[in-house]
């Protein structure tokens, strides 16, 4: 089987590094790539988003499949494009993508199908939506609808602070249109989880939860990214929690996207909030997470290609996948300046010494080869990631690899897995 994975980060890599390992797949593409991604496959110099460029290179090199892992390519139809030309796809289609695409849309389909999540309200004018905070008062949170690459979410913790996360979205275009609209919801108390599913339309197959750590720095400070660190298993999630979460969350989600005549079909993350009251859904998001995907691909002991397929094909009844019983912990390390302005351009070394620790990955994220130096090219660039038999032994492994990277140009938080370590 020709495969052709979409996209350029470390959950990518992740990715084709699960997929190349297995026997059904013959030849292994990934548009574009990184440096990391060109030791498990052939990158191909189309961008994400170059929805026609993908298209053509999969009709022109008779891919069988492709998995598009970033949410925006989802949003702009390549599933829709690529099933048209006839080529199968993992992910779900532009309008079930809308689960990502429109947190306001989620909120609305959460609200129709009795689906638990905050109490929200929706507005696309900045002066009522301060109206609305100086009603319900702070803390409270002001959402970005559409994509903002994991930072249009903003906590206030004050009234002052709200106005200006409504500013900084609809005024200032913080977020390049994705404010044209935000969402305004009360502020959960609890501990956070992501929850994932393989979803054919129909059916869902629960994989292993996670948790990550938005804020850039120590002790969950500084600005919320992408995410900076990931670990699974989560130990807040018991499978008495992760039953809940299915029948509560997963099942009527699937079964209302159906209903409204888009059937999901992909890889279904739900960013949850696991409250005294049980498990409230913060947001969906319509593919892997970014980095949770990395420790969980390091912890699946099963063929993750032939998963993806049944998924597409409407055919997840009788699929099961096995998990490694050891815990996954990944670091992200990131550019200085991330998630402000940062450099690129700068020399990493070490990787080499870092990868060959037993039980380690260096997955990268945002990275190019030039001329034989691996040199930074994003603000994520690596995503060290150990096995351990507990979450704190994945850590410290985690750690010693990090500590063999030699990038004075970059940064990491030393605390992942905090919470689970602490419990």
């Amino acid at each position: 089987m020709k495969v052709l994975v979409v996209g350029s980060g470390g959950r990518e890599h992740a990715l084709c590094w699960a997929i190349a390992k297995s026997p059904h797949c013959g030849e292994l593409y990934c548009a574009p790539g990184n440096a990391g991604i060109d030791r498990v496959a052939v990158s191909v110099p189309i961008a994400a988003a170059d929805i026609n460029g993908i298209v053509s290179f999969a009709d022109d090199n008779d891919i069988d499949f492709v998995v598009v892992g970033p949410e925006g390519p989802l949003v702009l139809g390549l599933v829709d494009r690529l099933e048209a030309a006839g080529v199968k796809a993992f992910g779900p289609t532009a309008k079930a993508s809308r689960l990502e695409g429109s947190k306001g849309y989620t909120k609305d389909l959460c609200a129709k199908y009795q689906i638990p999540t905050a109490e929200y309200a929706r507005f696309d004018e900045p002066d009522a939506a301060k109206d609305y905070i100086r009603v319900k008062g702070a803390p409270i949170v002001v959402k970005a609808d559409g994509l903002a690459a994991g930072k249009g979410v903003i906590l206030c913790r004050n009234e002052n602070e709200a106005y200006a996360a409504i500013d900084h979205i609809m005024i200032e275009d913080a977020f390049k249109g994705a404010g044209a609209e935000v969402v305004i919801e009360e502020m959960l108390a609890g501990e956070e989880a992501s929850f994932f599913a393989l979803v054919d339309g129909s059916r869902a197959l629960p994989l292993v939860a996670a948790q990550d750590h938005k804020a850039a720095f120590d002790g969950d400070q500084g600005p919320n990214t992408g995410g900076m660190g990931a670990y699974t298993p989560a130990p807040i999630v018991t499978d008495a929690m992760a039953k809940r979460v299915m029948d509560e969350i997963i099942k009527p989600t699937i079964r209302g996207t159906a209903e409204q005549g888009f059937p999901y079909k992909g890889v279904l993350y739900a960013g949850l909030m696991i409250t005294d009251d049980g498990p409230k859904l913060i947001e969906y998001n319509a593919r892997f997470g970014d980095p949770e995907c990395q420790p969980m691909m390091m912890r699946l002991d099963s063929d993750l290609l032939p998963a993806l397929v049944a998924a597409a094909d409407g055919k997840l009844d009788g699929v099961t996948l096995k998990w490694r019983k050891e815990a996954a912990l990944t670091v992200v390390m990131a550019a200085n300046g991330y998630p402000g302005h940062y450099e690129k351009g700068s020399e990493i070394k070490g990787l080499d010494k870092a990868s060959a620790l037993e039980d380690v990955v260096v997955f990268h994220a945002g990275t190019k080869d030039d001329g034989g130096r691996i040199v930074a090219n994003g603000g994520r660039v690596l995503n060290v990631t150990a096995l351990g038999a507990t979450i704190k032994a994945a850590r410290k492994r985690a750690y010693e690899a990090v500590d063999l990277i030699d990038w004075p140009e970059g940064f990491c938080r030393r605390d992942i897995g905090w919470r689970a370590i602490s419990r």
